[in-house]
């Protein structure tokens, strides 16, 4: 199983992961298992004695993880200066900052901003908006570029799909309407996520409902030019639009509909013209074909931070710890 693999991964070279949603006992439990696997070093953030009383409300052994109690911390002023300066210029005060601060998951994601952590991971108790927003405000995107956005790791029972039956989905849960240069960027920081964690090369397919030209419409001259706009910026990438899906998977449709191609037939990253589009075809894909849905997970950001589901469980944020371990792990080597 690929998440298994992740967290081999992820305990070859441990990296520090903070869960700022610490008096969760979901999040306490998936601590636990985290330090307990090696998969990551873990600090969790909250008021200490709620953390203990949820821990034995679980059974969760804490040996091991670090609890920082943020509003209590030394620095506390300083991580308020440090947001205040940051966010200054659209006019949030001092005062705002350190209410802002506060909340442990803007404390948090300025962890990572300092590198004294790799990464964090929450969005069990909060929103993605809540979860987006305090990562994009500390964090900040990635350097030359300007959209965060996520991606589905979509696992498949057919191998022949993808890389072994495992694929890239993006943009399938932030970005609603991407225009041409978000689009494009989407599709950049795929690729990367699909070296990160599929460890293959990625093969870019920018899907529309048109391949090559077979219909006109606005909403094709989108994806074609988001295309462009990939190749001139990383003109090595294997990318190719616009494709119908079936001619981005199948080769036999390939050969008939993009021939020449060295994407058509074989991607293993898929980005969808908008939200709708991906959010429908991951769902779809998930429920007609029995497959593992992993995410949605954040990419476009300078460091790692990654979004949860309210429903999830202890084992789904061990599973994201991991995967933000990787990535951290990817962009360190990079």
């Amino acid at each position: 199983m690929i998440l298994q693999k992740i967290r081999v991964r992820a305990a070859a070279d441990p990296q520090h992961i903070v869960l700022p949603e610490g008096e969760d006992a979901r999040t306490i439990a998936a601590a636990e298992m985290c330090v307990r696997e090696r998969i990551a070093k873990i600090t969790i953030l909250g008021d200490e004695e709620k953390i203990r009383e949820a821990a034995r409300s679980v059974n969760a052994n804490l040996n091991g993880v670090e609890i920082l109690d943020h509003r209590r911390s030394a620095d506390f002023g300083k991580m308020a200066t440090l947001y205040h300066e940051l966010r200054r210029a659209k006019g949030v005060t001092l005062e705002e900052a350190e209410q802002t601060v506060k909340d442990p998951l803007f404390y948090g994601n300025l962890l990572v901003r300092l590198g004294r952590v790799d990464g964090s991971v929450a969005g069990a108790t909060n929103t993605t908006a809540h979860t987006v927003r305090a990562a994009l405000h500390c964090i900040g995107a990635r350097q030359n570029f300007k959209t965060v956005s996520s991606f589905f790791l979509m696992v498949v029972p057919n191998k022949n799909f993808g890389a072994n039956g495992a694929m890239i989905y993006a943009d399938c849960g932030v970005v609603i309407d991407p225009n041409v240069s978000e689009l494009a960027e989407i599709a950049i920081t795929s690729a990367d996520s699909c070296r990160a964690l599929l460890q293959v090369e990625p093969k870019v397919a920018m899907l529309s409902f048109s391949t090559k030209g077979s219909a006109k419409h606005p909403f094709i001259d989108k994806i074609v030019e988001a295309t462009k706009t990939v190749r001139a910026r990383f003109p090595e990438l294997a990318v190719d639009g616009e494709l119908q899906a079936d001619a981005a998977l199948i080769s036999a449709v390939a050969e008939s509909k993009a021939a020449g191609s060295s994407v058509a037939g074989y991607a293993n990253v898929l980005i969808f013209p908008d939200l709708n589009s991906g959010n429908i075809a991951y769902k779809l894909t998930e429920r007609l074909t029995g497959g593992t849905a992993i995410g949605p997970i954040l990419q476009g950001l300078d460091k790692p931070a990654n979004d949860l589901s309210r429903g999830c469980k202890a084992e789904d944020i061990a599973d994201a710890v991991a995967i933000t371990a990787v990535q951290s792990q990817a962009r360190k080597i990079s």
